[in-house]
């Protein structure tokens, strides 16, 4: 049941509001927070995002498939990660016991069968952007069977599933894999990035044939894939699905709605919870209103169709991978010669690729304020997803790793949806010894570390007591910041949704030892709180809660 409480702070409103008119003040009658009362948003989501392939191998026996034994560069194969192996660990509990609410894999499409080296060695489609065939789970990755029991075991501990979508481009070709015909990709002119037209109609590197998304011309299915289906005893359901697809929709059979629509197939049929878009701003704007038109159809077929497995409702979620799109752009990302926005009709949320700059640049005060003011400002109604490091992005925040606690602090404690890259939270090198390019990125889940590693442990403690704090917390996310103290720097979070409340108060770089702190502008005198860093109960006397404790971090909440 709710428990309804009365909270009187007066001095909440008083002093603060000269500070930020646009505070909001908690009043009476507000909901405390409880397992059954607490509402997702996914503003204030802790997301984790893995490498399907590099997380954790629950099931050696589809480790090689269509022969995939080339000998290839460092961390360029396959190295046994599956679904099974994310299913595993949300059934351990290691997903709930970081306060992780959000799962974002890698594309799990079957994947080119060949080979191919871009110039750093021979690589296979590990990752899962290299599409052969978008309708069928890669067997390196699981099955159908496994995707079911993932989102199943998922959703049963409150895990959202979000997968990621590619419609720019197929795989490369190789001996095994041909060209798709000249109706469905271009294979040149290579992008050159210095407008929109040399951004979106081109391919971005060399053999990487580019899905024509402006056409909307009508195509037959590719031969290869035809003859792929006949041998594997589904051409018939594929069609007669395809063929109802385009009655319903009255859409041209263009490239991008075969796309679409293989693409839409595992929300109606699985129930997973969002995409991440590959490659947004490399394709045209338009494609994406009507990617979501159709994502956002499907979801409402599987709530309807499956009414006991609706989790809440929220609508279906789409983030954005607009490369190097900030939060300083608002709702718009610059190509030199135009500007578009991504937020209306198209996504829930950006990738924030300007995050680990803000990190580096700024202290925790002018970070977390920045943020707050963006996000209940220009952004107010959207998101940003934040990270400090990423499976494509060689520049990250700490990439040797020195800096756990802090990358912690930072990414977990600032408004806006937070991204934690596989890895992040036990310390895992971004170096690796002669891996080349982005594969230095994509090294195998450390879990021997964790294991046998005080250091690695201690680590991982501290992103799973912020993270759990952040998951009971939406206000962390998606709430209004506001200081309290700037030495010893404390601040609290508030958000008001509907009739919900939260608020809590956190402070940084503290003292360790004994710890006075001024909490009189959220706690009322004789009010019993917690710490949730340090896991004890602490009554307010004086406006004042005195913890002792050999941590520098107080994460303070209502008893």
């Amino acid at each position: 049941m709710k428990k309804i409480v009365t909270l009187i702070v007066l001095a909440f409103m008083i002093i603060n509001c000269k500070n930020n008119p646009s505070e909001e003040v908690v009043t009476a009658n507000v909901i405390e927070p409880t397992p059954e009362s607490l509402p997702f948003i996914w503003e204030s989501a802790n997301l984790y995002f893995l490498l399907t392939d590099r997380f954790n191998n629950g099931d050696t026996s589809n480790d090689v498939n269509f022969d995939r034994t080339k000998e290839t560069a460092k961390l360029r194969g396959f190295k046994g990660g599956d679904i099974k192996g994310v299913t595993q660990k949300v059934k351990e509990g290691y997903f709930t016991d970081l306060g992780i609410n959000a799962i974002w894999m890698t594309p799990i499409v079957e994947q080119i069968h060949g080979g191919t080296d871009e110039g750093t060695g021979v690589t296979y489609g590990f990752h899962g952007y290299w599409a052969k065939d978008w309708t069928r789970i890669d067997p390196n990755y699981g099955t159908k069977e496994d995707l079911h029991e993932l989102v199943k075991e998922a959703h049963a501990r409150g895990i959202r599933i979000v997968l990621d979508a590619v419609i720019n481009h197929t795989g490369p070709v190789t001996e095994k894999d041909t060209v798709w015909p000249k109706q469905w990709v271009r294979t040149n002119p290579q992008c050159k990035y210095d407008n929109y037209e040399n951004t979106v109609t081109c391919t971005l590197v060399a053999n990487l044939p580019d899905i024509k998304t402006e056409s909307n011309e009508n195509v037959e299915l590719p031969p290869q894939l035809v003859e792929k289906w006949k041998a594997e005893g589904r051409y018939e359901q594929e069609v007669k699905e395809l063929d109802a697809f385009f009655e319903r929709t009255g859409h041209p059979r263009a490239p991008r709605f075969y796309i679409i629509k293989w693409l839409t197939d595992y929300i109606t049929e699985f129930g997973v919870d969002g995409y991440r878009a590959d490659t947004v701003k490399h394709t045209e704007a338009f494609v994406w209103e009507e990617f979501k038109n159709e994502c956002d159809y499907a979801f409402s077929e599987y709530k309807k169709n499956n009414p006991n497995k609706v989790l809440d409702d929220n609508d279906f979620y789409l983030v954005g991978e607009v490369y190097n799109y900030g939060i300083s752009g608002g709702k718009y990302y610059d190509y030199g010669d135009r500007k578009v926005n991504y937020y209306d009709n198209m996504f829930t949320e950006q990738i924030n690729f300007e995050f680990k700059w803000n990190a580096k640049e700024s202290n925790y005060q002018d970070l977390f304020k920045r943020y707050s003011d963006v996000l209940n400002g220009d952004l107010k109604g959207f998101g940003v997803l934040n990270y400090l490091s990423s499976h494509d992005d060689g520049s990250p925040f700490d990439p040797s790793r020195k800096k756990p606690f802090e990358t912690a602090n930072k990414l977990l404690l600032s408004p806006g949806t937070s991204q934690v890259y596989y890895g992040d939270e036990s310390a895992r090198s971004l170096v690796v010894p002669e891996a080349v390019g982005d594969a230095t990125l994509r090294s195998f889940m450390n879990w021997d570390s964790i294991a046998k590693r005080k250091r690695t442990k201690e680590v991982l403690t501290h992103w799973q007591k912020l993270g759990k704090f952040r998951a009971k917390h939406p206000a962390i996310g998606a709430g209004v910041h506001q200081m309290i103290t700037e030495s010893p720097y404390l601040f609290y979070r508030s958000l008001t949704r509907d009739n919900f409340k939260d608020f809590v108060v956190i402070g940084l770089d503290l003292d360790k030892g004994k710890k006075l702190l001024d909490v009189s502008k959220v706690f009322e005198d004789g009010e019993a709180i917690y710490d949730a860093y340090s896991n004890q109960e602490i009554i307010v006397v004086d406006g004042t809660a005195v913890i002792d404790s050999e941590f520098d971090v107080v994460l303070l909440e209502k008893k």
